[in-house]
């Protein structure tokens, strides 16, 4: 089988597609317009069914209408600027220096949306008859991943065989990842004026307490030979008093918590009351709930719950694309896990749908000032997956 390989003007628009990407902002609930340029693209290219479903994800299709469906997923929104100064381009100049394209989300992970449309777009001029490729460009996923899968899957009936998530990667393959839960412990006081401390019970107080109770389990939690050990870190507390010179009688803090294998929500709780009953404090604990309004007007929830998965190394989606890389790229491909969470978080680890993930960009650039992509690993990772895509549906039908 020949190699994929865009051509010279199919490289030039897909860069000119990113960097219009990276130029519209697309906070999660506000992707709309992001959503619009997405499927005029499509629509351009040849996709069939194009079209938003109920929550905001855009979706197309490639190749036959009926047999094996293999579902390139992506998300759309990205976080929001922290510090502008920080950066030295525009974060929404989409600049390309050195070969490196910068801007908001260009890693994290508009790059790899280009890649998987015009992946696909390759397909078409291989007039793929034994399988389908659906792109699906969801919503929402930073804060909450898997919400808009879910939608997709469950609510939309999209029945993937397959799922390839292309959140960047290095262009290493990804087959699994820690999951985690958001806790919200909450500690209780008694208020009084702020001239007189001894008269309350200051809840900030409980709550440090608390947190140095966490920073010792931190460095206690249970491993796992391929996804590594868990984590946990006090990421936001917020306290509430009747002004400013009372002793506060509120205090709310929040826990992210990586789960390893083997570890479940339960376990993640349970930690947390015993640091509670062993400070012998007003205090509780409970997973977070996630409640949004779609661009669509979707009416959003979540539990703030998103488990561990791993597929098999010698899974046929796993040996597949690293046929694909090797073929493509003429190098081995490195098969590792992502430190991070993703979409995959539904699709394997509730859904139970063989899932990988493969995509261009550092991981460490996401969520970063002055975040950046290689631009040729954008097209790389496009060849790439219209050669897994091929192969794959081969195989399905033989």
């Amino acid at each position: 089988m020949t190699k994929f390989r865009l051509g010279n003007k199919e490289r030039a628009e897909l860069v000119t597609f990113l960097q219009e990407l990276v130029r519209t902002p697309s906070p999660s609930t506000q992707e709309g317009p992001l959503a619009e340029r997405i499927m005029a693209e499509m629509k351009r290219l040849g996709f069939r069914h194009v079209r938003v479903d109920r929550i905001g994800n855009v979706i197309g299709y490639v190749g036959g209408d009926s047999g094996p469906l293999l579902m390139l997923n992506g998300h759309m929104d990205t976080v929001a600027v922290s510090d502008a100064t920080a950066w030295s381009y525009d974060p929404f100049g989409a600049d390309i220096v050195g070969g490196q394209l910068y801007g908001l989300g260009a890693c994290d992970m508009k790059g790899g949306l280009a890649a998987m449309i015009y992946g696909a777009a390759l397909l078409g001029q291989e007039k793929l008859e034994n399988g389908q490729v659906v792109v699906a460009c969801v919503v929402q996923e930073e804060p909450s991943e898997g919400l808009s899968s879910r939608v997709l899957i469950e609510e939309e009936g999209v029945r993937p065989d397959w799922v390839v998530i292309t959140e960047p990667s290095n262009l290493r393959i990804a087959r699994g990842q820690r999951g985690r839960v958001e806790l919200q412990v909450t500690t209780h006081g008694r208020s009084a004026h702020a001239s007189q401390p001894a008269l309350g019970e200051n809840a900030i107080y409980t709550a440090a307490r608390l947190i140095f109770g966490l920073e010792l389990l931190a460095g206690q939690l249970p491993t796992d030979p391929f996804l590594g050990p868990g984590s946990l870190a006090v990421t936001d507390i917020q306290s509430s008093a009747s002004s400013r010179n009372a002793v506060p009688d509120r205090c709310e803090i929040i826990i992210d918590r990586r789960l390893t294998l083997g570890e479940t929500k339960a376990m993640a709780l349970a930690e947390v009351q015993r640091i509670i009953a062993r400070e012998d404090v007003r205090a509780d604990v409970q997973v977070t709930e996630i409640a949004a309004t779609s661009y669509t007007g979707y009416p959003c929830h979540a539990t703030g719950f998103y488990p561990p998965w791993v597929i098999e190394e010698d899974h046929p989606l796993v040996t597949t694309l690293a046929r694909a890389v090797r073929a493509q790229t003429g190098h081995r491909a490195h098969v590792g896990h992502w430190d991070f969470s993703t979409e995959g978080t539904y699709t394997a680890g509730v859904a139970g749908i063989p899932t990988v993930g493969f995509g261009p960009g550092n991981p460490d650039l996401a969520h970063a000032a002055n975040e950046s992509v290689r631009v040729e690993d954008v097209w790389t990772a496009a060849e790439v997956y219209a050669r897994l895509a091929t192969e794959l549906l081969a195989q399905a039908t033989s």
